[in-house]
């Protein structure tokens, strides 16, 4: 403005410096007292970096000229620092506070020093319907305190959005989106940077729970879906039955009639979603079984036929099934326990059956049909049958019977005997598969001997004769 020392001189020197053209902004004097005046439309009471600090004439320290300063630093809004020049003195920085003297009349706003971008905006993924995106807001210089943000879809503001975060919605698809980020900082000019996006992608629906077929897969029964889970949910679903991978035509509800022809097929249902804005997505179900062709049925029962006694054969008599080339698998089963090799029609009892619950299972199959189980019972317990050996001894005037009962398969067995000499019967008890059994007053000779056993429930009765010589009473 002047040359030489002074203050309009240094200041215009420094906004030369800052990027304005080397000419008088208004016409008339170039005084500092002038500069507030002329320039009132940029002058206000708020200090910025690179603002020109006015004093009016006669304000401390401005003389009858008045006075300008460069801002270097804002403290606060009461608190700055300038440098400055002087008529006839010289260059140097000045602290000054607004509760002291020598406050500006007012800051002028040429060109305050601005928030610049030394490396731009960046979005952190491509934009896609449904997604978060983020906004990392650069770098800036001098380093911005605080940010914010403005999103445009296709050039128009989207209302609400002021945050560094933002899913676009449907209707932001195919839309570039321009986000405004705004740098601020105590005492600079803010500072803007802007970045616009490719156009939004559409979404992809995710199936978070896929759909699922219930029911009995058999001819002329239902099957059912249960329905996928989405995320986000869909507008709109649609369902195809498939046999053994192909389209069943008009099989698109959420129940499927199952007919002859997917007899041995496997079963699934495939589900597509669609929504605005979104790519459309499908879920498929896993396959069930082969359907079968129904439950084999018993048109007249199976028996078990034979005697439950050990050394005996058991036998299963066929009934009939349908459909009657359906296969039939033989288990025996003692106390409900498969017995190891046990796999024909017909069982042979042996001692291990003795007193056991004894039963076949019959399991029967045919492709393409549902088996069946049946259970046949057979009477029981299982007996064997003893055998009972008398050894009598003949005494003076009495007999002595020692009975022996063996049987297989049951140890020891005990009971009640009954033995018979001549005319003079005595009962007795059985112990531990043996008994000895006295019969007195008898007379001397050769005496018949018939001994009873009563058996037990599961082993049976048995009988026994021999002879015994009683030997003459000494008198």
């Amino acid at each position: 403005m002047y040359a030489g020392h002074n203050c309009t001189n240094y200041v215009a020197y420094r906004l030369i410096e800052s990027g304005m053209p080397n000419a008088r902004p208004w016409e008339g004097s170039g005084n500092a007292n002038n500069w507030g005046a002329e320039m009132a439309s940029i002058t206000d009471q708020v200090p910025r970096v690179g603002a020109v600090a006015w004093w009016k004439a006669n304000v401390p320290p401005a003389g009858s000229a008045g006075h300008v300063a460069y801002v270097e630093k804002v403290i606060s809004s009461t608190e700055i620092v300038v440098s400055e020049d002087y008529w006839g003195g010289d260059f140097h920085w000045r602290r000054i506070t607004k509760t002291g003297t020598g406050w500006p009349s007012g800051f002028i706003h040429f060109n305050d020093v601005e928030l610049e971008p030394t490396a731009p905006p960046a979005v952190t993924d491509a934009p896609t319907v449904g997604r978060p995106l983020e906004v990392q807001p650069g770098t800036w210089t001098p380093t911005a305190t605080s940010f914010s943000y403005r999103w445009l879809a296709g050039g128009k503001p989207i209302s609400g959005v002021t945050t560094a975060a933002y899913t676009p919605s449907p209707e932001h698809r195919g839309k570039a989106l321009t986000i405004e980020v705004t740098a601020t900082r105590n005492g600079f000019e803010s500072g803007t940077a802007t970045l616009t996006t490719r156009a939004v992608a559409p979404g992809t629906l995710v199936p978070t729970e896929p759909p699922t077929i219930e029911g009995t897969v058999e001819v002329d029964r239902s099957l059912s879906l249960r329905p996928a889970t989405w995320s986000p949910a869909p507008a709109s679903t649609t369902v195809q039955w498939y046999a053994d991978g192909v389209a069943v035509p008009g099989a698109t509800g959420s129940t499927f009639q199952l007919g002859q022809e997917q007899i041995d097929q496997r079963i699934t249902a495939r589900v597509t979603a669609t929504a605005p804005g979104y790519r459309k997505a499908a879920a498929a179900s896993e396959a069930t079984t082969p359907v079968l062709a129904g439950a084999i049925s018993v048109r007249s029962p199976f028996a078990i036929a034979g005697r439950p006694r050990i050394g005996k054969t058991l036998t299963v008599e066929s009934g009939a099934v349908e459909p009657a080339d359906a296969a039939v698998a033989y288990t025996w089963l003692r106390d409900g326990e498969p017995v190891p090799g046990a796999n024909s029609q017909a069982y042979i009892l042996g001692p291990g059956d003795v007193g056991r619950s004894i039963a076949v299972r019959l399991d029967v199959s045919r492709p393409s049909y549902r088996s069946a189980v049946h259970i046949l019972r057979a009477v029981g317990p299982i007996t064997t049958v003893p055998a009972l050996r008398v050894r009598p001894r003949g005494e003076s005037g009495r007999a002595a019977i020692s009975v022996r009962v063996t049987a297989p398969g049951a140890s020891a067995p005990s009971g009640n005997l009954t033995v018979r000499v001549g005319r003079r019967t005595v009962n007795a008890t059985l112990t531990n598969g043996r008994g000895l059994i006295l019969v007195p007053e008898l007379r001397a000779g050769v005496k018949r001997v018939v001994v009873r056993y009563s058996g037990t429930n599961v082993v049976s009765p048995a009988v026994a004769r021999s002879s015994v010589e009683v030997l003459p009473t000494r008198g």
